[in-house]
């Protein structure tokens, strides 16, 4: 088969995405590969195709189990015969799958890179001819990248082992520059078709927020889109226990995942999520990576992560069906602390020697900061996310936070000024919320407790609103006037700038958001949209009907819902109404081999609707 027969048979595409097709193109005439596709591109087909095309075996080097589990499911549903080789298989099961594959069974095999150089697997390539190796999530392989995994330095050692070097495919969805040059370094690529297919996704709303209450924006949104799958994406393990249990406590449909629970209990979770038992992940970044769940319609971070990379990759969980979704990080100045303690009591790169691990910890910093600085722009954040990864888009672009809020100029010398005396006055002992609160001249528990209502800044900002005295106190520890230090818990301490702020010509202005600022989003419909258009208030009976199926199909297959057929798949069945075979194949998604699987069920739900 061609290649465009391929797409459409397997996996019901008529048309291949954006930069798809130039990588297909360059590793069918045998060229190394280093491909940077954003989450939802669309990049395992980039390897899937071209590898049941090749002769011999492709092997998918991946990270994590959940990953390849994950994409070998999906192929086996699109009627590809694939296997995966990693540490959940027994020594049986190990042994069978190696020699079903040399057997020529498996055109796709999925491998994890511990795996590679030993004994039996090194036996195994060494007598199978092996066409293309492609390495999945390839950030990992650098030391500078945000998920740096030194297992992924075990490939290049592996391609040398190997009698004929294959043609070797190297994928990730964000990398710097330096990223980039790495990983084509040290896999070895040979002059490689390099391609990066732009990191924008437009139908991402992005949003930075501060609340007081944390859990309350989260349990208010939650409740505001009851039938929507989210992530919620906290820094800690104790904060994701603390949130799940006050979401499930408040009788929402959440589970969690971190890396204290036991395999058992993770595999159970993940399962209850990705079957749409469970609306709600609350979860440490240890979930995600491999995740095909194509519906997440919002990923909010309940804390700052540590690096742009890490965020972008993250909220790109978000709408991989392309359809809206929001993306919503919860920003306080005790994420910056959180942060620092992780980064300073980082365990992930102990081979390393001390000077690499200054270097590598230096670098984290700066990534603090540039992440830091995401938080308080008031330009557009999509911008900002594009130009970190080298690429200028518009300065406006509709649809994040900031775009749809006016802000004005404001000189707030005089509030910054309080803030330092305050915090002098009071010895540099307390917190951020003792701090603000005695400038507010609030009579709290701790204000008593602590006697600030003596301190001379005591209600000396009464009249400014709390959340803009907030935004200027984080305006002044992200330009260095103010500190914040874990001794034990987040204290507010001075700086050598501090003093410049007490100074009688001190002037130091900055962009706050007008009142009534934001400009009420249009509210997200409930149904999706395709590309052939958009459903109707009359098709939502249709497109509930067709859900009920695919849940029933998933449940009879124990199969998650999305891998019957995604939401785009199902509105563009309500917006053709197909009568017939021919007219089934065209919509998206719908390829020969899942015709022959659901095709008349879902026709015969269609035209008895």
């Amino acid at each position: 088969m061609t290649k465009q027969e391929l797409l459409k048979t397997h996996f019901g595409y008529d048309t291949f995405r954006e930069g798809q097709e130039t990588v297909i193109d360059a590793l069918l005439e045998g060229r190394d590969v280093l491909a940077v596709m954003p989450t939802g591109a669309g990049k395992s087909i980039c390897y899937q195709v071209p590898a049941l095309m090749m002769k011999g075996i492709t092997l998918v080097i991946s990270p994590l189990i959940s990953l390849m589990k994950d994409q070998v499911r999906s192929l086996n549903q699109a009627g590809i015969s694939a296997a995966y080789l990693n540490s959940s298989l027994t020594q049986g099961q190990y042994f069978t799958a190696l020699r079903y594959a040399k057997a020529g069974r498996y055109p796709i095999i999925y491998v994890a890179p511990e795996r590679l150089t030993t004994e039996a697997f090194l036996d195994f390539a060494r007598n199978v001819e092996i066409s293309m190796i492609a390495v999945d999530e390839a950030h990992c392989v650098s030391q500078w990248g945000q998920d740096f995994r030194p297992s992924y330095l075990k490939i290049a050692e592996f391609i040398e082992l190997l009698p004929k070097r294959p043609v070797i495919s190297a994928f990730t969805a964000t990398a710097t520059k330096e990223v980039r040059e790495d990983i084509a370094r040290l896999l070895g690529l040979q002059d490689p078709f390099c391609t990066t297919t732009g990191f924008d996704r437009e139908n991402l709303y992005f949003a930075v927020k501060t609340p007081k209450d944390k859990y309350k924006e989260v349990h208010d949104y939650v409740m505001e889109h009851p039938d929507d799958s989210g992530i919620i994406y906290c820094l800690t393990r104790k904060l994701v226990e603390e949130v799940s249990e006050k979401l499930i406590r408040d009788r929402i449909s959440a589970t969690r995942y971190h890396a204290g629970l036991s395999d058992e209990e993770r595999r159970n979770n993940q399962d209850d999520f990705i079957y749409d038992r469970c609306h709600v992940m609350v979860a440490t970044n240890a979930f995600g990576m491999g995740i095909d769940k194509s519906d997440v319609r919002y990923v909010i971070h309940y804390n700052m992560p540590k690096n742009m990379e890490g965020y972008y990759q993250e909220a790109g969980r978000a709408g991989r069906d392309g359809d809206p979704a929001e993306c919503i990080l919860l920003y306080s100045g005790k994420d910056v602390v959180t942060n620092q303690y992780l980064i300073e009591r980082s365990q992930d790169n102990q081979e390393m020697d001390a000077a690499t691990w200054r270097l590598v910890r230096e670098r984290d910093q700066e990534r603090l900061k540039q992440m830091t600085f995401y938080c308080f722009t008031h330009d557009c954040l999509r911008e900002y996310i594009l130009k970190y990864f080298g690429e200028y888009g518009k300065s406006y672009c509709g649809n994040c936070l900031n775009c749809q809020t006016e802000f004005e100029e404001y000189d707030v010398a005089e509030e910054a000024a309080a803030m330092v005396r305050c915090v002098e006055n009071c010895g540099q002992r307390y917190g951020i919320n003792v701090i603000l609160d005695t400038l507010r001249g609030a009579s709290t528990a701790k204000i008593r407790q602590y006697h600030m209502e003596e301190n001379p800044s005591y209600g000396v900002c009464a009249k400014m609103p709390a959340h803009k005295l907030r935004q200027i106190f984080n305006y002044l520890v992200l330009r260095g006037y103010l500190h914040l230090s874990d001794d034990g818990y987040t204290i507010v301490k001075l700086t050598i700038s501090s003093k410049e702020l007490l100074e009688d010509n001190a002037h130091i202005t900055m962009k706050l958001p007008k009142e009534q600022e934001v400009r009420k989003k249009e509210k997200r419909s409930r149904l999706s949209k395709a590309s052939a258009g958009e459903l109707g208030e009359q098709d939502e009976p249709l497109f509930q009907k067709l859900r009920a199926l695919r849940l029933e199909i998933a449940r009879e297959e124990k199969i998650p819902p999305y891998m019957v057929f995604s939401d785009k798949t199902l509105v563009h069945m309500c917006i053709l109404k197909p009568k017939n075979e021919e007219e089934m194949l065209n919509v998206t998604g719908v390829g020969a081999h899942k015709y022959e699987k659901y095709g008349k069920r879902f026709i015969d739900a269609v035209q008895n609707m």
